[in-house]
């Protein structure tokens, strides 16, 4: 394991070393170290890029140089030997704590420094199995892995890197960023899954194209979202007084055109310190089927914030908020938001999965095996996330056109359809289990269509509320002609 760099006065490794204010846990070398001028030496001819980008950066100013990242003890798992000096290549959150140790505290207390332990979950069966092979052989597997998820779930979500000899890393592991990688150093996490190397830039972090590495497309487009809403507009409107390369960076003092990613769930405020934990002011998590609290899904994993309550939390975000917004203001669009959830996860969510659990003895074992599988998967994994995701954020259009006009035309073209061939292969089986599982889904189709949220399709409408539309559509009628 590697150990924390001892910074003493005259050691021969390093140079004399002057402590930075109390607030860090840092340190600042007087000049560069022996050990980072061999490097750079090297690098600045090898490597012209990474030495300016290093040159660029507050540790070049520092004196840290790159002795004083990649150092390693022999007995690390990936240490190796480079010119004389022992190193290893990655660089982990273990590593960045030497100095870093609050803001890596923070970091490995949240969902995004585990989000490695997505091996073995339903998207991992979709990337290895349904749209991968073994066909992709190395060192460390030498029974081969699905290439599918090297590239796709691994880069956003991290692999688990595999050391060879003499400290060289898999091929299939490495290079990778993802944000949860699992390091050799038993560290979960990677600090330049936002802030790249080598200049680290905090005015790159604070764009929102950081984020949108890995938070857009169909299942989690907040990229798009934000690119959509208000904000988003405001940021490229003003991206100029954004004041994004400022060290404080506090909103309403530095800087108030807009908002990015990161002002909303990390960045201070006038009352909040930066939090490198982007749980901490959210208050829903709308990843699983049914929209949870997030401390729920923090006690699922052990991490500390299962004791932070999701008020808490939401009072945090709603005091950035108030930086741009009034009390009013706030508390009605979370009214609105939460009045997404609540409609998604009765009319929809709620009754997919009660009638997915009955449908189960009817269809085919294997995950993704049957053809409601893919149709309820997209419901509430693509289409339903899409929904909350939009509506937590502002983006109308992604909200209903890519969101609930989805999932509705779906559940009723395509999941109750479906969900009816599989009664009635059931009823045709012979098999008396099945046909008893096929009249419970049967009674089940029929409770859920004839409950209020589904009715209309069985034309079953309240005549009041029929009347009432009837009456709203001649008005809209009426102003255009």
């Amino acid at each position: 394991m590697k150990r924390h760099l001892k910074l003493i006065v005259g050691a021969i490794a390093l140079c004399a070393v002057v402590a930075v204010p109390a607030w860090s846990s840092g340190y600042l070398l007087s000049e560069v170290s022996s050990q980072s001028a061999k490097c750079i030496e090297c690098h600045k001819v090898q490597s012209p890029v990474i030495y300016e980008q290093w040159g660029d950066s507050k540790h070049y100013r520092g004196n840290i140089g790159c002795f004083e990242c990649h150092k390693a003890e022999k007995e690390d798992v990936d240490a190796m030997d480079h010119y004389g000096e022992t190193i290893s290549v990655i660089v982990s959150p273990r590593d960045c704590a030497r100095c870093h140790e609050t803001e890596v505290g923070q970091f490995e207390s949240s969902h995004h420094a585990k989000a490695g332990r997505i091996m073995g979950s339903l998207d991992n069966v979709l990337a290895e199995v349904v749209e991968g092979n073994r066909g992709f052989v190395t060192p460390m597997f030498p029974m081969g892995i699905s290439a599918a998820a090297v590239n796709g779930c691994w880069q956003c979500h991290g692999s688990e890197v595999r050391v060879m000899e003499n400290g060289k890393l898999d091929p299939a592991t490495w290079p990778n960023s993802g944000i949860g990688r699992i390091n050799p150093d038993g560290s979960e996490g990677s600090c330049s899954a936002c802030h790249s190397r080598h200049a680290f830039s905090v005015a790159q972090v604070r764009q929102p194209e950081n984020c949108g590495k890995c938070h857009m497309g169909p299942d989690h487009p907040q990229i798009e979202i934000y690119n959509e809403s208000k904000h988003g507009i405001a940021f490229r409107a003003n991206i100029d007084k954004m004041n994004l390369d400022s060290p404080k960076w506090i909103v309403g003092e530095d800087y108030s055109a807009a908002p990015t990613c990161a002002t909303c769930h990390m960045s201070a405020t006038k009352d909040q310190a930066v939090t490198h934990d982007v749980g901490m002011r959210i208050s829903w998590n709308n990843r699983p089927p049914r929209s949870v609290r997030p401390e729920v899904s923090d006690a699922k994993m052990n991490l500390p914030g299962k004791d932070v309550p999701w008020e808490v939390r939401r009072a945090n975000m709603q005091n950035v908020c108030l930086n741009c917004h009034n009390q009013n203001y706030v508390d009605n669009f979370y009214m609105q938001y939460d009045g997404l959830l609540e409609l998604y996860d009765q009319k929809f969510a709620v009754p997919g999965l009660e009638l997915m659990a009955l449908a189960k003895p009817l269809m085919k074992p294997v995950a993704f095996g049957n053809k409601i599988d893919w149709t309820w998967f997209e419901l509430w994994h693509h289409e339903g996330r899409r929904a909350r995701h939009g509506a937590s954020m502002m983006g109308p259009d992604i909200t209903h056109w890519h969101g609930t006009y989805e999932i509705a035309k779906h559940f009723y073209s395509k999941f109750l359809p479906e969900l009816e061939d599989l009664i009635a292969k059931g009823n045709a089986s012979g098999d008396e289990k099945k046909i008893e599982a096929a009249a419970a889904l049967e009674a089940k189709i029929d409770e859920v269509l004839n409950s209020n949220n589904h009715k209309w399709f069985l034309d079953k409408q309240d005549p009041e509320e029929a009347a009432a539309r009837k009456t709203r559509q001649e008005e809209f009628k009426g102003r255009y002609e």
